[in-house]
């Protein structure tokens, strides 16, 4: 591929590179230990019991197959929101436009969900949530109280990115220490304190099968609890040295996380009185008094009075942190878009800060239009999951494609095994959206449609700036989102018909992602088409590295 020549342009918009390795790093930790770790352990128990533990292991491989082919692709073009601009590079307009929509509806709905969780732990302290019952579960929805406060909290986001990413890299790095010292504290005090060992065997280890182990990986916030990897692509335009320090913060938080969770889940089980699993019923119906905040409750009833405390500071501190960086990555997304060209072009314009700043007021109006119909963290939480792994299950695909497109680029981090890992991660990709049920995902398909409207709206009226969707190379988009409806629908899954049973859904969506994937291959754009979306997408890079050196 021919190098870049470029001018420095004063009108180009800048994104600051001020994020060092540990910045990078700790981007990743910081998004992924959000609110997810507060329920998560209490929720996989409900749904798998003890078999929970194998329920974290398998998301994480899951979702390590997907970081892995976005950290060869986060080092090969650095770019700030590269989760979106990737698909253009390798299958044009309407593919990357999908992409971009999917995305950003799972991101600019993320720092809601962290502020809802952040107030229905706050509701110890003040009224900011109520409790109904829904489908026979409790659920905390937003009071009035709650509202606002949900709005002065997405305002802070908005004004701490506003500073730029060197504050925000500041800021989140004392944060992130703080939250990881606290989720190791919680381990050690719930070993120490209680471990019986019965509780693995006692009610059994899989009380609900297999059915509620893989359920419990799409639905209890286990995938969601892994979700913040992608920090460290989102930001990869904004680091002082992304060969190196993108594939460490991508891999590296996923495995750091991974062994947390599982330790957290084990210390969890084995800290349970036996007597109250008894009394409860069984996994399934496990609960606790103030179950708002079920660390808490159990810190409580073991008699650590003053970790409890620290819990609930820490449930303010820890969601609050992670939708500080989705707000950031919420605007990045925008901006990213923008420069694609299937979105507004005003998006693209930053700050003399650097900072993309109607992208953010953007994802502060998303966020407070997302309270409205999810004003809780559990009627949130299953959606935003579908919506960041359908978002993320392009990348494999890219990836196959670019190495055809573009076989002699420069890859600091490749990542061997040919077609296997990227096909295993588009599958496992598919699997975790069935997974989530039926219930789930018609309401996202939903939310895609709408971006297909709007794909139409900015055809008619000009905001595409006369480009050519490359429909032919993004074909494979609507069999792919067909199929998976189709197979949702069918499945048993969260009222779905229950035609596809348990044990057959994994070989056919196995058919179905082998099917795409080779379309997908098969149809990507020609070669020179995707070198000269790759000059035209690194061009803004390299004259921004240029003036940042000037």
């Amino acid at each position: 591929m021919a190098t870049v020549e470029t001018k420095p342009e004063q009108d180009t918009p800048v994104l600051k590179r001020h994020v060092g390795v540990v910045g990078l790093l700790f981007a990743s930790v910081g998004s992924i230990i959000g609110s997810g770790w507060l329920f998560g352990a209490l929720n996989a128990s409900q749904e798998a019991g003890p078999a929970a533990i194998v329920s974290w292991l398998f998301g994480a491989i899951l979702i390590l197959l997907i970081a892995l082919c976005y950290a060869e692709l986060g080092t090969m073009f650095p770019l700030s929101g590269g989760v979106v601009r990737f698909p253009h590079m390798a299958f044009g307009n309407f593919a990357s436009f999908t992409s971009g929509w999917i995305t950003y509806v799972a991101v600019g709905t993320t720092a809601p969900i962290e502020v809802e969780a952040a107030l229905q732990y706050g509701t110890q302290y003040a009224d900011f949530t109520t409790k109904h019952m829904m489908g026979g579960e409790p659920v905390y929805t937003l009071t009035p109280l709650g509202y606002a406060a949900a709005v002065v909290l997405m305002a802070v986001f908005v004004v701490i990115n506003y500073y730029g990413v060197r504050w925000f890299a500041r800021i989140n790095n004392a944060l992130v220490s703080w939250k990881l010292f606290i989720i190791l504290l919680v381990i050690v005090a719930f070993f120490i304190a209680a471990f019986h060992g019965e509780n693995f065997t006692s009610h059994g280890f899989t009380p609900s099968g297999w059915h509620g182990v893989f359920t419990a990986i799409a639905t209890s916030g286990i995938v969601f609890s892994y979700l913040g990897f992608r920090q460290g692509i989102e930001l990869a335009g904004e680091t002082d040295n992304p060969k190196r320090n993108v594939p460490l913060a991508v891999i590296g938080s996923v495995l750091i996380t991974a062994v947390i969770y599982i330790l957290l889940q084990v210390a969890f089980i084995g800290a349970l009185e036996p007597s109250t699993l008894t009394s409860s019923g069984g996994w399934a119906k496990l609960s606790f008094a103030n179950d708002f905040g079920p660390l808490a409750a159990l810190a409580t009833l073991l008699g650590m009075g003053w970790l409890a405390v620290l819990l609930y500071i820490d449930a303010i501190v820890s969601p609050g942190d992670t939708g500080l960086i989705y707000t950031t990555v919420t605007s990045r997304i925008s901006f990213a878009m923008a420069r694609n060209g299937n979105a507004p072009k005003a998006l693209g314009r930053t700050s003399h800060r650097g900072a993309p700043v109607i992208g953010l007021v953007l994802a502060f109006v998303i966020g407070l239009i997302a309270f409205l119909p999810f004003p809780s963290w559990q009627q949130l939480v299953g959606f935003i999951t579908s919506a960041t792994v359908l978002s993320f299950a392009s990348g494999p695909l890219v990836l196959a494609a670019l190495r055809k497109q573009v076989p002699d680029a420069e890859r600091p981090f490749r990542l061997p095994g040919g077609h296997a890992v990227p096909f295993l991660a588009f599958w496992g990709s598919n699997l975790i959206v069935y997974w989530s049920g039926w219930q789930t995902d018609w309401k996202l398909m939903v939310a895609v449609l709408i971006g297909f409207v709007l794909l139409g709206i900015f055809s008619v009226t000009g905001v595409l700036r006369g480009q050519s969707l490359d429909f032919r190379a993004g074909l494979w988009v609507l069999p792919w989102l067909g199929a998976l409806t189709l197979v949702s629908w069918l499945g048993d899954y969260d009222g779905g018909l229950g035609v596809i049973g348990f044990g057959t859904a994994i070989p056919v969506l196995f058919l179905v992602s082998l099917g795409i994937y080779v379309m997908a291959y098969r149809m990507r754009l020609p070669d020179e088409q995707a070198r000269a979306y790759i000059e035209e997408t690194t061009h803004e890079a390299a004259v921004e590295e240029h003036q940042l050196q000037s």
